[in-house]
């Protein structure tokens, strides 16, 4: 089904095409009350699967994967995932011996999967960061591992000379589209259903930013952007994560940070496009009184926010990943760092 490598680090949301797979693992160092291992699988950044070190159990999270896999499926995954936990535990150990730390909480990620576009076309990634940051990523297409930093190069070197290059590889552009492709056709309903978005711009008082708040829409593919006088305006923008909801929608908020003078003298305005639908809001639409805020928003929005610390997607929130991957050369022996494997 999975069949990934299960590499020891001594021995990463890029544009989503049409459908797309991705698992995301995330290890996390004892002194948090959280599990140590997590994994998510994700089809149209949707949930479709979970397990954790807790339970120790990989369990369906929607209908349509529940009710295409018998018990065989889940005990695969089941198994995958119980080895991939002791694996991410062994692997922070080593990258906190690599970066010379002895004490804090400290988290190993991977994030891999592929996508399919309308035009048959593909991508494929694996991307594995510590703590957060960008540490090693795939190239398939010239079978090579990219080191961002000097601790991650002993690693390249490593796991180039186990020469998996090629599996990775077919594995990327053969067995995940397979699975894509089934998974797309067992939640066909629920997968290729086009929802728009409920949008509102939210502000608390007069003189505080004001959010544009996109809600409800399927599938991910959002795009906000800010005009002023009817041009584009990007500056003082800061756009948030795209988010899920219970329902399996998504939700995305993009806030305007301006001041009240700079409203009062210009036009601003909120642009949604959502597939072939744009939607445009204006300063006569904000809603300025708390109370008075759907309450249907409030509710999507709080459970959103349950919903991503709970389901273990703190996979790819804790994976803030770096704008520009940064290779280091692979000329660097990692001399200069703690590395001892």
């Amino acid at each position: 089904m999975r069949s990934v490598v299960l590499l020891l680090l001594g021995a990463q949301l890029a544009y989503a095409g049409t459908h797309s797979l991705k698992y995301v693992y995330t290890g996390v160092s004892r002194g948090i009350d959280f599990p140590e291992f997590t994994a998510v699988g994700m089809v149209d950044d949707g949930q479709f699967m979970y397990f954790d070190s807790n339970s120790m159990k990989a369990v369906p999270k929607t209908e349509w994967i529940r009710q295409n896999v018998g018990a065989d499926y889940w005990d695969r995954e089941t198994q995958t995932d119980i080895g991939f936990t002791q694996v991410f535990k062994d692997s922070i150990q080593i990258a906190k011996e690599r970066f010379n730390q002895s004490k804090g909480v400290h988290t190993w990620q991977l994030m891999y999967g592929c996508e399919l576009n309308d035009d048959g076309s593909t991508r494929g990634y694996y991307q594995y960061a510590y703590d957060g940051g960008d540490f090693v990523s795939f190239d398939k297409s010239t079978l090579t591992w990219t080191a961002a930093n000097p601790e991650a190069v002993i690693t390249k070197h490593k796991w180039e000379a186990l020469a998996v290059a090629e599996q990775n590889k077919g594995y990327l552009e053969n067995t995940c589209i397979e699975w894509l492709k089934k998974y797309v056709a067992y939640g066909k309903d629920t997968l290729e259903r086009k929802v728009s978005p409920q949008v509102s711009l939210l502000q608390k008082d007069p003189s505080s930013p004001v959010t544009c708040h996109a809600t409800g829409f399927y599938p991910s593919g959002v795009t906000i952007t800010w005009q002023k006088n009817g041009q584009d305006h990007d500056e003082d923008v800061d756009l948030g994560e795209l988010l899920p909801n219970e329902d399996g929608s998504f939700q995305r908020m993009s806030t305007l940070n301006v001041g009240p003078d700079e409203w009062k003298n210009n036009r601003f305005s909120c642009v949604v496009e959502h597939q072939d639908k744009t939607i445009r809001k204006t300063e006569d639409d904000i809603i300025t009184n708390f109370d008075s805020v759907p309450i249907a928003i409030i509710v999507g929005a709080v459970a959103a926010v349950v919903l991503v610390i709970v389901i273990g997607v703190v996979g790819y929130l804790v994976y803030q990943r770096k704008k520009g991957f940064k290779p280091v050369s692979a000329s660097d022996d990692g001399s200069n760092s703690s590395a001892r494997t």
